[in-house]
């Protein structure tokens, strides 16, 4: 049985997502630590969230374990105070960036990283086995509330960049909380870093009102429209649990995420004369290029935080991320952070005296073609294992760290099954955009056609 995708459990509420399922999972997580084991609670804005989270409480109380519940808060939030609160582990009630339909089990370690795999696969058994622990009425476990997390993560943020300098420079930003959990703490913290901001969608609303939950340029066209208008410095939007930001020049010109991914590890590489980096391998070409300039070096993991942070932890790695918001600053926590994004974008534009604009002019230039294609999950392997070879046919190199990337010239493209939904992702990249775009596109009718292919062999045999 495989519950936990690349980031936690997201189903359809009403679907799969039901008080049922969610009984048996907590259950399971329940029965999978020692009686007694503190076990921190927290949630996103989901319309369903608290009810959710409610019973994963009642769940883990019943099984003799101490419940601690954060509250409505960031997920980097939440993994902040784990260590904190002095819980065992944390669950977290959260669909991230999924649409409002969605709703979702994320499991954090004692540490504040992404539960390993091993742990999740226990995890998954237990509920595949029914097996449930209840704990007589004398040993039933408290529910407690500790309101004070987003204070520590706040005060934990501050004291990792340079406050003073930041206020002096009463930055003006837009920012765009797409009705998810940073409006909890985002504008505070913009507030006292002496900031002079507007918010976006700073209500929190389970139904995401101003837009869809992901924060891409499609769904940023109100914030997009606005920093123009308003003459601020950039714009920054958050997604539905905030461990992304993403941003916008002061022309209202969309950011896409390897370009700031590019320029927060050329400059933390820098500032220490060299270290270690770790990205998907998704990133782009421009982040090694730019690493190896400043005398550091990337390592390259399958797609997905947990492998990243893990990594980062094993090697000591100065910085790492994701390419689409999802960066992580082991000076602060080994997370995915949207608001230490945020305070670390201002930090370095205070210290480096400049623009964002400015800032990421002289970084290496690529162009990155993202697509998707639907595949059921019976011939995905198939389609796979066809493809697979295809690609590696005239690529210069191939790597099969997370799917198959194949490099080509100063390009490459690279096929990898989705970790949550039936479908393939297709990513390709090249100095040129349309040569980009032609090896995506490319990819896309090779999987649809070998789709077809195979599921009309299934249908005559």
């Amino acid at each position: 049985m495989r519950l936990f995708g690349t980031n936690g459990i997201r189903e359809v509420v009403g679907e799969r997502m039901t008080s049922p399922f969610v009984t048996s999972v907590a259950a399971a997580i329940g029965r999978a630590y020692p009686v007694g084991a503190p076990i921190a609670v927290g949630w996103d804005g989901r319309t369903s969230s608290p009810a959710f989270a409610g019973i994963v409480s009642g769940a883990l109380a019943t099984a003799g374990h101490s419940v601690i519940q954060l509250g409505l808060l960031p997920t980097p939030a939440i993994q902040y105070n784990v260590r904190s609160v002095g819980a065992q582990l944390a669950v977290i009630v959260t669909a991230s960036h999924n649409p409002p339909e969605f709703n979702g089990l994320k499991c954090i370690a004692a540490d504040g990283l992404e539960l390993p795999r091993t742990e999740e696969e226990r995890i998954e058994a237990l509920v595949e086995s029914g097996e449930t622990r209840n704990a007589p009425y004398d040993r039933i476990g408290g529910i407690h509330e500790d309101a004070h997390g987003p204070e520590r993560y706040l005060h934990g943020i501050l004291s990792k960049v340079r406050r003073d300098a930041i206020i002096a420079k009463h930055h003006r930003v837009l920012l765009d909380c797409g009705n998810g959990a940073s409006a909890v703490t985002s504008p505070s913290l913009l507030r006292r870093l002496g900031c002079r901001f507007t918010t976006l969608n700073g209500q929190v609303d389970g139904t995401f009102p101003g837009h869809l939950s992901e924060p891409t340029e499609q769904n940023l066209q109100e914030l997009i429209r606005t920093v123009p208008a308003l003459g601020v410095e950039f714009g920054a939007a958050h997604d539905g649990d905030a461990d992304r930001t993403v941003f916008v020049d002061a022309k209202g010109r969309f950011i896409p995420g390897e370009r700031i991914l590019t320029w927060f590890a050329r400059e933390f590489v820098r500032e220490r004369h060299g270290g270690l980096v770790v990205v998907p391998v998704t990133a782009s070409q421009s982040v090694e290029d730019v690493v190896k300039t400043e005398g550091g070096q990337v390592l390259y993991t399958a797609v997905g935080s947990p492998s990243i942070t893990r990594a980062m932890q094993e090697r000591g790695a100065v910085f790492g991320g994701e390419d689409n918001g999802g960066y992580i600053f082991p000076r602060l926590q080994l997370a995915r952070d949207g608001a230490m994004t945020l305070a670390t974008a201002l930090d370095l534009l205070t210290h480096l005296d400049t623009s964002l604009d400015e800032a990421l002019r002289d970084l290496p230039q690529y162009y990155v073609a993202k697509e998707k294609v639907m595949c059921p999950a019976p011939v995905r392997q198939a389609v796979m294992d066809r493809l697979s070879s295809e690609l590696a046919q005239g690529a210069d190199r191939v790597v099969t760290l997370d799917g198959v990337k194949a490099y080509q010239g100063r390009g490459w493209v690279l096929l990898r099954p989705s970790g949550t939904e039936p479908l393939f992702r297709i990513f390709a990249e090249d100095p040129d955009p349309e040569t980009a775009r032609r090896r995506a596109a490319g990819v896309v009718a090779r999987v649809s056609s070998v789709v077809e292919e195979l599921q009309g062999s299934s249908g005559r045999a």
